[in-house]
């Protein structure tokens, strides 16, 4: 009994001594299991750290970003502004201009209706187969039949030509800021005798013109132009007699003065 005893007893040790050594290598697995589970975190935790100063380092250059956004917004804002008010100052220059430039059309439109009207009234005692009056383009024409001026093939003026001229100096004397452009024409037929050719019958009859006006009648020849357009601006068929008729004509083409249109137009 008592040898079965001790071998109870040596059993009971022996499985005493066993427990904490299997405790001991458990406890030694776990810390081991904790170390690797702490590095692996503060590898983790240096990962988070340094993904955080990567993080922080982009929020600080969007900061900058956005605060050079909001000054380059506020310098076009500003530089729209800026535009904009400029633009509304030319928008209203451009509109004063125009109204300037139509008020001065209107002008020169509203002068040569009333000289229109002065030189008709002048010139009133002169038959329509004689003489006309009209505007075109702008400017008044006074277009003098060859039957009024001139005997066929020459330059010399008529007395009842000179009369016509004498009337319409009286109007371009009390008008100095009219220019008057005289121009000779002719119709197809070849000239024969004092003249080489039409252009020269054409030019010769506006010049003699030009010194009635200007000689005679004491119009200004700074305000004059002697030009000839020869056969070349009919105003008629010159297949009819009646067509050649109307084209043997002197113009005189009356304009106001445009230095202040063309000032205007070139500012």
């Amino acid at each position: 009994m008592k040898k079965q005893l001790i071998i109870v007893s040596g059993i009971i040790l022996v499985l005493a001594s066993c427990v904490p050594k299997r405790q001991l290598i458990n406890e030694q697995a776990r810390v081991k299991n904790l170390q690797n589970d702490s590095t692996i975190a503060h590898a983790n935790l240096n990962e988070c750290n340094s993904k955080l100063d990567e993080c922080n380092t982009k929020v600080t250059a969007m900061e900058k970003e956005k605060l050079s956004i909001q000054s380059d917004l506020e310098a076009i804002s500003s530089n729209a502004e800026s535009k904009i008010a400029k633009s509304n100052l030319t928008i209203a220059e451009q509109a004063k201009r125009l109204k300037d430039l139509q008020d001065l059309i209107q002008s020169q439109k509203d002068i040569v209706n009333k000289l229109k009207k002065t030189v008709a009234d002048a010139l009133v005692n002169f038959k329509p187969d004689e003489l006309s009056v009209s505007i075109k383009d702008g400017k008044l024409y006074v277009s003098l039949q060859e039957k009024l001026l001139f005997k066929s093939g020459s330059a010399l003026v008529d007395p009842k030509g000179k009369e016509a001229l004498r009337s319409l100096a009286t109007v371009l004397n009390s008008a100095p800021d009219i220019n008057v452009m005289i121009e000779g024409h002719t119709d197809t037929v070849p000239i024969r005798g004092k003249f080489e050719d039409n252009w020269a019958l054409s030019v010769a009859r506006a010049t003699s013109i030009v010194r009635i006006l200007t000689v005679d009648y004491k119009v200004d020849a700074h305000r004059v132009i002697a030009s000839g357009r020869s056969e070349f601006f009919p105003v008629a068929d010159n297949k009819t007699e009646d067509g050649r008729s109307k084209n043997r004509r002197t113009e005189i083409i009356l304009s106001p003065n445009l230095s202040e249109l063309f000032k205007l137009l070139n500012q």
